[in-house]
């Protein structure tokens, strides 16, 4: 039988001052910094999950929201949200806080998907999810739509890197 884990059991939460070495041009959090925040949170709501290490697969979807200013915070919250044999899902939502005025605000949200890289692959048994909260259950409740939606884009993206050349484009012909 399958281990029952909560949602809440694989929340992470990384909370960051956002400071001008973390900002872009317009004094906003540079996205690929947040990239980096988001994914390091995610990688740790899965290991709650499977208790194994996990290589990230993939950023599903990222939805950059409102931007998040030098000087604010920015808190990143993830959890599991759905599980295939070896892959998991991972939802991060991104909260922005003025902190003079005490203001929270949605920043940003994003889907990840890991594979967990168990040391006994034979024996392993993905746990089932579980979810609580409405947010949670409104969340897990798209999973299956979120992998169908999945394995066409990966369809398309096969289809894309047959295209691709790895020539130095000033050497390919015009």
């Amino acid at each position: 039988e399958r281990k029952k884990i909560n949602c809440r059991d694989t929340i992470a939460i990384q909370t960051h001052r956002i400071l001008p070495s973390h900002t872009n041009f317009y004094g906003n959090l540079f996205g690929g910094q947040l990239l980096y925040w988001i994914d390091n949170s995610a990688s740790i709501s899965q290991t709650r999950f499977t208790n194994t290490l996990s290589m990230t697969a993939s950023m599903d979807n990222m939805n950059f929201l409102r931007p998040l200013p030098e000087g604010n915070s920015v808190c990143i919250e993830s959890y599991v949200t759905g599980m295939g044999n070896t892959s998991v899902e991972v939802f991060a939502k991104i909260i922005g806080e003025d902190l003079l005025t005490g203001e929270r605000y949605i920043a940003a949200t994003s889907f990840l998907t890991f594979v967990a890289l168990p040391e006994d692959a034979e024996n392993f048994v993905m746990p089932e999810i579980v979810p609580k909260t409405k947010e949670e259950k409104y969340i897990c409740a798209g999973y299956e739509q979120r992998k169908a939606a999945r394995m066409m884009q990966r369809e398309l993206d096969r289809d894309l890197q047959t295209e691709l050349t790895t020539t130095e484009p000033w050497n390919q012909p015009r």
